[in-house]
């Protein structure tokens, strides 16, 4: 059962990040109208930086496209994490109301760190 619920929300975190970096290829999602103004600021001052936003979208599916197979979600889980950790301090510091999607998001991240900490064990020893 363990194994199904951590399929399933396996899935659904790298689909939600498989979309979140094509979007940033694509730009097919609308900006909401109810964003705030430092972080339309914020979204400006990122797009300045021509590298920065196809390297966060490369990371994103990749790490959307780990997280899913099962062989590879530790690699995943890590390859996710630095954007993960991003997304929360952004959703923290600047927009709030982002937390309540950010954090379970993080928790699943984390969750599939620790199922996976003895594959991690070699690389620190």
């Amino acid at each position: 059962m363990k194994q199904k619920i951590i399929f399933v929300l396996s899935l659904l975190f790298g689909l939600m990040f498989i979309n979140a970096g094509l979007n940033k290829f694509l730009n097919y999602m609308p900006v909401p109208a109810d964003m705030p103004e430092k972080m339309q600021k914020m979204g400006a001052a990122f797009m300045e930086i021509g590298w920065l936003m196809p390297l966060i979208g490369f990371a994103e599916i990749l790490g959307g496209v780990l997280f899913i197979i099962p062989k590879t979600r530790a690699l995943g889980a890590i390859v996710i994490f630095p954007v993960m950790i991003g997304i929360v301090l952004t959703n923290s510091i600047v927009a709030p109301s982002g937390l309540p999607i950010a954090l379970p998001l993080f928790a699943i991240n984390l969750w599939v760190i620790c199922e996976n900490w003895k594959k991690y064990l070699p690389m620190i020893r």
